[in-house]
């Protein structure tokens, strides 16, 4: 992933426009691609700093590329790459070793006269000679713990230069969420995949029904909520996973500190770019991890254990829980887990619930959020620590079945 100081952006009529690369218009860059892909996938053995020098070099043929978008690239392909950092202390523990040994020859010169007797290429061969090396190595390893020296064991890379440009439009329009102030998204299809895919990014949602489509808000990183390098980041990790869907339509309110209105992106599922993500069958969290593997060593008898397979909604009202119970005799409970949500957010659930006070819904909160919840919260509920223990939600599931 990009960082927000490598993103590009144009505006029009006050619509930014992340920085795109066309197969046609710019269909040089192809060749670019292509040609650097090979550096790195022939470039075990060669540091940080000398592919990125390489990779500028193929770059300069192109008079008008900007200099951010070198560096993106080297981002992208960097993020594909093994680079291992070695043993920094043992690094640190050389640097200084070597540091001491010249102090005592100080001041070093190229050519000795009576005032100064210590010639700097003996000094050096002298101090690598002692710590069992010739002086090209012992230099190569002394600053061997800086990023631009770290070397390249395996790159990892991509299918070919065309997946490489698909994701470097895909990473600059990522780079433009970092500064979403609130995102919104009307869905008339895949509506649960982009819920899944929310999730996973761990943002807070409020969904409503809106006639034939579902309305999605996002609060962005930099809401009056809570503006986090971290949550910026979970914004642009949900747009892969938005791009693998269908029938939708988002806008998102940008704040920058070069610009004192608001600034509008808008971008919608034709809008040509592909991410490669697809259905993804992971867990939210490591509670609901958890809990499903301990279910899955020891099910319960009578009951079946279905994950996000109903939908609630009444009115203007949404509510999609974590878990549902099946009894064999057709009976569904379902169980949403509480974890961290911020305290606006919490009155946005507790209000959505509300709404369906009629349903079989418990709530798992941690224990840490006890007193954050009680106020709020009618649902009958049960607590956790580490984890939720089948104990306790089946102690939930009788009370259930025998009202």
């Amino acid at each position: 992933m990009l960082t927000r100081e490598l993103a590009i952006a144009t505006f029009d009529n006050g619509v930014l426009l992340p920085d795109r690369l066309n197969r046609k218009t710019d269909a040089v860059y192809l060749g670019f691609a292509d040609r650097i892909l090979e550096i790195y996938r022939g470039g075990q053995g060669r540091t940080r700093r000398s592919l990125h020098q390489a990779v500028h070099r193929i770059f300069a043929e192109q008079v008008d590329c900007p200099e951010r978008r070198i560096q993106a690239f080297c981002k992208l392909l960097d993020d594909e790459s093994e680079f291992p950092n070695g043993d920094r202390r043992t690094v640190i523990q050389l640097r200084q070793s070597v540091f001491r040994a010249a102090a005592k020859h100080h001041p070093l010169v190229v050519e000795c006269d009576a005032l100064f007797e210590s010639n700097e290429s003996e000094i050096k061969r002298q101090i690598a000679a002692d710590h069992g090396m010739d002086w090209p190595e012992l230099h190569d390893r002394l600053f061997s713990d800086l990023i631009e020296n770290q070397v390249l064991k395996k790159f990892n890379g991509y299918k070919d230069g065309l997946a490489l440009l698909s994701r470097y439009n895909v990473a600059q329009t990522q780079a433009v969420l970092f500064d979403a102030v609130k995102i919104s998204i009307k869905a008339k299809g895949d509506y649960k995949q982009i819920l899944r895919y929310a999730k996973l990014a761990r943002l807070m949602i409020r969904i409503t029904k809106r006639q034939d489509y579902y309305f999605f808000e996002f609060d962005g990183p930099a809401s009056v909520l809570r503006s986090t390098h971290r949550y910026g980041v979970a914004m642009a990790r949900f747009l892969p996973g938005l791009l693998a869907c269908r029938g939708w339509k988002m806008r998102a309110t940008l704040r920058s500190i070069r610009f004192r209105a608001p600034i509008r992106f808008e971008l919608d599922d034709a809008c040509g770019l592909v991410s490669g993500a697809e259905a993804s069958n992971a867990f939210d969290s490591s509670i609901e991890e958890s809990f499903a593997k301990e279910w899955s060593k020891h099910p319960q008898p009578d009951w079946s254990l279905e994950r996000e397979t109903e939908i609630l909604h009444r009115g203007q009202k949404v509510f999609f829980p974590d878990f549902v119970f099946v009894h064999r005799n057709g009976m569904r409970v379902m169980m949403e887990i509480v974890g961290f949500w911020t305290p606006e957010y919490l009155k946005h659930k507790a209000d959505v619930l509300r709404g369906f006070r009629d349903q079989p819904i418990f709530l798992a909160i941690a224990q840490a959020r006890k007193n954050d919840t009680i106020p709020l919260f009618e649902n009958p509920k049960i607590y956790y620590k580490d984890r939720i223990k089948i104990a306790a939600v089946m102690e939930m599931l009788n009370k259930f079945l025998a009202c």
